[in-house]
């Protein structure tokens, strides 16, 4: 399979999905990168702030209705549909997925504030979930309750960027923690868009951090144990991402200073290699989700 835009795309990202595709065998890594670039896609129409709203909505159903052809099988216009086409024949990828990760993105054209946590979660299960759901889809699985499993880690790692990223989405004057927790804890919205750290929101996102947490346990819980050698790419972000988390927690949230939380490239490796080693030697054991 040829997929040069896609792969070109995912080399640009430098992200951790992108660095989890360096445990998979070929064709799997090519099939992910061509979901992938669509993702990025996608996520970068809804990004856009140089466009009007509904330039970009437009923008997005035509995307929608691209990869609604490729689905059916007809000619998409877009190269990374076209490349997504073969993933989407040989992996059943359903449109209904898909779209669910568009509809994510039209969330972020919608409204800029979270009222409540079922209105972040349906946010989370669209932009994250979606991706999991189609990636054991590529994967490969016997056992349905992957799924859920796939659910639960989309829904651990939105919350954990949701976390890392407040300052960057308040320059852009977006708030995607719940408004029912900034009045819980006594925050008002000024605050968050302005940059300023307190004992308040330190709190607050610990309790984000908290239900995130408990997302890390369910999928940790829940991944079949048959399935486990096939999601070790999906293994291999949970480390990633649990060891995000814990960057958070040790900096007490503070992500107004400072610069970005990240997991550092040799932190990143060595859970490359324990991951790969764990799961070859055995006995495997999710590297997320303890106490």
């Amino acid at each position: 399979m040829s997929d040069p835009v896609s792969h070109a795309i995912t080399r640009k990202s430098a992200s951790n999905l992108a660095l989890a595709f360096v445990l998979l065998p070929r064709p799997q890594r090519a099939a992910m990168c061509a979901l992938y670039a669509f993702c990025r896609q996608v996520d970068d129409v809804a990004d856009e702030d140089a466009l009007p709203v509904e330039e970009r909505r437009r923008r997005l159903a035509a995307w929608r209705e691209d990869v609604r052809t490729a689905c059916n099988g007809g000619t998409p216009q877009f190269p990374v549909n076209r490349e997504l086409q073969p993933v989407i024949r040989r992996c059943g990828l359903p449109f209904a997925l898909l779209d669910e990760i568009i509809q994510g993105c039209e969330m972020d054209l919608d409204a800029q504030r979270c009222a409540d946590w079922a209105e972040l979660e349906l946010y989370c299960y669209r932009v994250a979930s979606a991706v999991g759901l189609l990636s054991i889809e590529v994967f490969g699985y016997r056992n349905p309750a992957c799924r859920v499993y796939a659910v639960a880690l989309g829904k651990a790692f939105q919350l954990t960027n949701i976390l890392r990223d407040v300052r960057n989405d308040a320059e852009r004057g977006r708030i995607y923690l719940p408004r029912v927790e900034l009045d819980r804890f006594g925050l008002q919205p000024d605050e968050i868009l302005a940059g300023r750290y307190s004992d308040r929101f330190r709190d607050l996102a610990a309790s984000v951090a908290a239900r995130a947490r408990n997302f890390y346990r369910q999928a940790r819980e829940t991944l079949p144990a048959e399935d486990r050698p096939a999601m070790i790419a999906a293994e291999l972000m949970g480390a990633v991402y649990w060891r995000l988390l814990g960057c958070l927690e040790a900096r007490q949230f503070d992500v107004f200073s400072g610069p970005r939380v990240r997991v550092s490239k040799p932190a990143k490796l060595w859970l490359v290699c324990r991951t790969w080693w764990r799961l070859r030697v055995g006995p495997f054991a999710p590297s997320y989700g303890t106490a």
